[in-house]
């Protein structure tokens, strides 16, 4: 073998030494460290809107078989676990469809109380603070902007983010008293009038309770945003649609 074949030989193997530790290094980035998400749905408005893509922190709750690429069942619980805190903005497996992932804002804890009066959210029989905000300007709703009620709700551990209000009396403005069993925790969409969450049973296409088990991580930031219902490899239509103010916003 002449040294030219010899050189170009091993110029391959290390190009191809290279592309494996690349992806051993994202794999284990995507498993145990840091994962992408994108919003697909309104459900989270005003605090997430369709277009933006963030990070989830996977280490923030431990790990379970669910952190791992295609989920294979190798081992049941979670292994350096810790609970969320009301007010997280989390990814988890939908409990009734786990090749579903969903995100919401952790509202109880097992043992928490958890009911709708009226609109207003009531945790262990103390309704929780809320405040009137600047109306959100829905931009996404048609060709005209839509003006939705918006408010500022404030948890007993203090953590505070906005919620929408898009219908008076809706359906799921009153319910009955939700007991957070042991295990799970109770999960609400901010677009509170949009979303299927801990509210509607699986039966009527909600989520219900959520178990520890099926959080795949945190919430932490926004990385990219786009709107006009444009997909992010569209890059000629950035500049019209990217939605600037959105990059690298801390999720609250």
């Amino acid at each position: 073998m002449s040294t030219e074949n010899k050189r170009q030989q091993g110029g391959l193997a290390e190009t191809v030494r290279v592309v494996m530790h690349a992806l051993i290094i994202a794999l284990v980035i995507r498993t145990f460290l840091f994962q992408s998400f994108n919003i697909p749905s309104a459900s989270m408005e005003s605090t997430l809107l369709v277009g933006d893509y963030l990070f989830l922190s996977k280490y923030s709750y431990g790990y379970t078989h669910y952190s791992l690429p295609f989920s294979p069942p190798l081992f049941s619980g979670r292994i350096f676990g810790s609970e969320p805190k009301p007010g997280d903005v989390v990814v988890f497996r939908l409990p009734s469809d786990d090749s579903i992932d969903f995100i919401k804002r952790v509202i109880g804890l097992p043992g928490d109380r958890i009911q709708m009066i009226d609109g207003l959210l009531y945790i262990n029989g103390t309704a929780v603070k809320r405040e009137r905000a600047d109306d959100f300007v829905d931009r996404d709703e048609g060709p005209r902007p839509v003006r939705v009620k918006r408010w500022r709700e404030t948890l007993p551990n203090g953590v505070s983010y906005f919620t929408l209000d898009r219908i008076e009396r809706s359906e799921y403005d009153n319910t009955q008293v939700y007991v957070v069993p042991p295990g799970h925790f109770f999960a609400m969409g901010d677009n509170r009038d949009n979303s299927a969450d801990s509210r509607v049973p699986p039966a009527r296409g909600g989520v219900g309770y959520v178990p520890f088990e099926n959080l795949i991580g945190q919430a932490k930031m926004i990385f990219f945003s786009i709107g006009d219902e444009a997909p992010a490899w569209q890059v000629w239509r950035w500049p019209a649609s990217l939605r600037w103010n959105r990059l690298f916003m801390i999720i609250r």
